[in-house]
């Protein structure tokens, strides 16, 4: 008896590390990357961004990737951002609730349109989707994505009827593999011996 009440511990123990390592990695602007001429409240209308999730930002150099206050976003206002990168690849992790404000810091570039708000949700929560900072409304998906890229699909329906977005992918922590051997370790030892 006492070593199926270790062997559900351990199971538990293993269910309660996995779930909350589950992170989804958005590529900003899907193919068309973070450029010109791309619509990103559209891009960011109905994904879900949750805490753990992160944003990768690819472009060409002559671009920044600056996370700014709303203000700062309102205004397209340079020189002030929070944290700034300009390396060509960038990646933000998400790591607390609220909206989230990123724009280029290039002259005209955020009144061109390189700016981004995203709605980030406490982990496992139910945020997303784009905020509108003047208005406080969050926009609904419409399924059409704006860019001087080549279009591709903002969506595909899987055959189980879930959707899925062509710039997201989920993660696990790169601590699994850890995990699961000590699992196992604990099984053999409490369960198995």
């Amino acid at each position: 008896m006492g070593n199926f009440r270790a062997g559900i511990f351990v199971l538990v123990l293993f269910i309660c590390c996995v779930v909350p390592s589950l992170a989804t990695v958005y590529t900003v602007g899907d193919s068309a990357g973070w450029a010109m001429g791309v619509d990103y409240s559209t891009w960011a209308t109905g994904k879900t961004f949750n805490v753990g999730d992160s944003l990768v930002f690819n472009y060409p150099s002559g671009h920044t990737v600056d996370e700014v206050s709303a203000s700062d976003y309102q205004s397209c206002t340079a020189g002030n951002a929070i944290t700034s990168d300009k390396s060509g690849a960038t990646t933000i992790s998400l790591k607390t609730a609220g909206t989230h404000y990123f724009t280029c810091g290039a002259m005209g570039h955020c009144s061109g349109g390189m700016k981004l708000a995203v709605t980030v949700a406490a982990a496992g929560g139910g945020g997303g989707g784009s905020t509108t900072p003047s208005s406080g409304t969050t926009t609904q998906s419409s399924g059409t994505t704006t860019s001087t890229a080549t279009p591709t699909p903002d969506t595909t329906t899987t055959t189980t009827g879930t959707t899925s977005h062509p710039s997201a992918s989920e993660t696990l922590s790169p601590f699994i593999p850890f995990l699961i051997s000590g699992v196992a370790a604990i099984f053999y030892i409490f369960v198995i011996s």
